[in-house]
């Protein structure tokens, strides 16, 4: 039985790493990408192959569309057509909304969204004549609830939570399945900036009494991928109860 591939973008670090090793493990193919870390990516690739599976890394921006499509006709040459499309790239922005720079707007615009467009466009074109396939959007609470001095990163988050229920309703008569995992406050790089203070007083909102784990977001990923699923069209938040 031909192996499964499975693209991870943002998969140099933290969450998007985590989610391509849980799906190494579990015996895919792994398409690993990241815009410019490449050796950190060139590591994870290294753990990757670790599990006796392959792995395609590929640097570049997928908010851009000529950049997507080549790291599309790699998958092709490699491994066929895309079978799971993780969306995990993204950045963040924090401060005053009035103090941001229409080109701070624009990148993260580019990242957080029009990354998700042009890769599940591609990969729903690969999905489509099989009648199978998985696309699973890493979002935020704040694309639910929205943050004050993250009003982009909550905006593009916002928009991703709303493509994910469009896109599973038109993509449900072909049995591919669209859902979304709001993260809440998970251990990773994105929330290294606050203080110890600050940290604490954060934990102490939320009801488990601690951050979340990436391995954590991976296992939700993983088990919302692997199988055909009556699940469709949902932002399932993953925050210890804090929203």
């Amino acid at each position: 039985m031909a192996k499964k591939t499975v693209l991870v973008t943002g998969a140099s670090r933290g969450i998007g790493k985590a989610i391509a090793i849980k799906f190494a493990k579990k015996g895919y193919n792994v398409v690993i990408n990241c815009v410019n870390r490449a050796q950190l990516l060139e590591q994870v690739k290294r753990e990757i192959e670790s599990y006796q599976v392959k792995c395609m890394m590929y640097v570049g921006d997928v908010g851009d569309a000529t950049v997507c499509e080549q790291l599309f006709t790699q998958i092709h040459k490699q491994f066929g057509p895309l079978d799971v499309l993780v969306n995990n790239a993204g950045i963040a922005y924090i401060g005053l909304f009035q103090d941001m720079k229409s080109e701070d707007w624009n990148r993260i615009v580019q990242v957080n969204l029009n990354s998700v467009f042009h890769c599940s466009r591609l990969a729903i074109l690969d999905m489509l004549p099989r009648k199978s396939g998985k696309i699973v959007n890493i979002s935020s609470v704040w694309g639910i609830t929205g943050a004050s001095c993250e009003v982009a990163y909550s905006a593009t988050k916002g928009a991703v939570n709303a493509m994910t229920r469009a896109l599973a309703k038109e993509l449900g008569p072909s049995n591919i399945q669209v859902n979304a995992v709001a993260c809440g406050a998970i251990d990773t790089e994105m929330n290294h900036f606050m203080s110890d203070d600050e940290l604490i007083h954060l934990i102490d909102e939320i009801p488990m009494s601690r951050l979340g784990k990436a391995e954590e977001v991976a296992d939700l990923v993983y088990h919302l991928s692997y199988k055909d699923t009556y699940l469709t069209g949902q932002i399932i938040a993953l925050d210890g109860g804090w929203i």
